[in-house]
């Protein structure tokens, strides 16, 4: 009895410390990403995206070539431009958006309407993929709605570029997570290896439009940026940053269960845009604070419904237009692997 319960105790104090440094890595990636383009100057989203893909590919690499810290999964010769590719293609996207909407929003903005994916990604499934869904599914995707709306409304930072970067965003992260069950069927990544085979691709595909759309920028700011040292520091740093975000992940999907992982994602959000304003200052209305805790209690809500559905409708229909009974497939939204940088 005494060691169950000293693994017991172990068992949580594990979650907990590896919840935290998910925490810790993912937040501190946001304020560096958004300090790079607000305190720097370096208002380069391309750029920065396609150094996080370099780190993150070079630190793959350390970790399952050199260190062999995990196992590579190998994949088929054929299937890196007919699978790898496309799913990279829409990684790239995702980040880009994501990084596009940190230069011309607030964190908190950015970070509220990146929890409208579960929406996006039931609609998208419904849409373009016919799939059926319980109601208490759509009933809990009512308080995330409503909650972007009324953050929208009130949003005094609000910049109609920033906000529509942020909402093809949840499109591209939706899309991400749809086509990764038919282009990745087979394959069980985990993030260390999803990083591996996708960055270089990544970088290969975002090299050019940077290096075209950024260039000469970047080369005039190297020639009027006042602490160059220290700024290269800051922006290699988040790349790095990236990678162990990555790496934490994987952690936390060995220590914590999906519930806890749900519940901890969306306290994540919160300490986020928490972080955010005690170092930007940006302007959060009493309307807008409401808006934004409405959408991650909904979120909560629904990563709750959805765990429940999958425990009371196990395994996997015929045919996706074929409900089972009223009961529905259930969402691909919010699996642990959504959160890479």
């Amino acid at each position: 009895m005494m060691e169950e319960s000293g693994l017991c105790h172990w068992s949580v104090i594990r979650s907990i410390l590896a919840i935290v440094q998910w925490w810790g890595f993912n937040v501190t990636v946001i304020i560096m990403n958004k300090w790079i383009f607000q305190k720097l100057d370096f208002k380069f989203p391309l750029s920065v995206s396609c150094i996080h893909f370099i780190c993150s590919a070079i630190g793959a690499y350390l970790v399952i070539k050199v260190l062999k810290l995990k196992p590579l999964i190998p994949v088929n010769p054929e299937d890196h431009w007919r699978r790898i590719f496309p799913m990279s293609f829409v990684f790239c996207i995702n980040i880009v958006l994501g990084n596009v909407s940190l230069r011309y929003i607030p964190v908190s903005f950015m970070q509220t309407i990146k929890s409208f994916t579960p929406a996006t990604t039931v609609f998208l499934q419904w849409l373009v993929w016919g799939k059926y869904f319980d109601s208490r599914i759509w009933a809990s995707l009512i308080p995330i709605v409503g909650g972007i709306l009324l953050t929208s409304i009130t949003e005094l930072s609000f910049n109609m570029f920033g906000f529509c970067a942020a909402l093809f965003g949840c499109l591209a992260t939706s899309t991400k997570t749809i086509l990764a069950e038919s282009l990745l069927h087979g394959y069980k990544f985990d993030s260390i290896n999803t990083v591996y085979y996708m960055a270089p691709f990544a970088t290969m595909i975002l090299a050019v439009p940077a290096l075209l759309l950024e260039g000469s920028g970047v080369i005039e700011w190297f020639h009027t940026c006042p602490s160059l040292f220290s700024s290269l520091i800051i922006i290699f740093g988040s790349g790095v940053l990236a990678f162990c975000l990555n790496f934490s992940i994987f952690y936390v999907i060995h220590s914590t269960t999906a519930v806890t992982f749900n519940v901890a994602g969306n306290l994540k959000v919160a300490v986020a845009v928490t972080c955010s304003w005690l170092i930007f200052r940006n302007p959060i209305s009493y309307l807008n604070a409401i808006g934004c805790a409405i959408t991650l209690v909904g979120c909560t809500f629904y990563g709750y419904v959805r765990h429940k559905l999958s425990q009371q409708s196990p395994g996997t229909p015929l045919s996706p237009r074929t409900p089972r009974g009223k009961m529905e497939l259930i969402p691909l939204v919010n699996e642990k692997l959504d959160d890479k940088v």
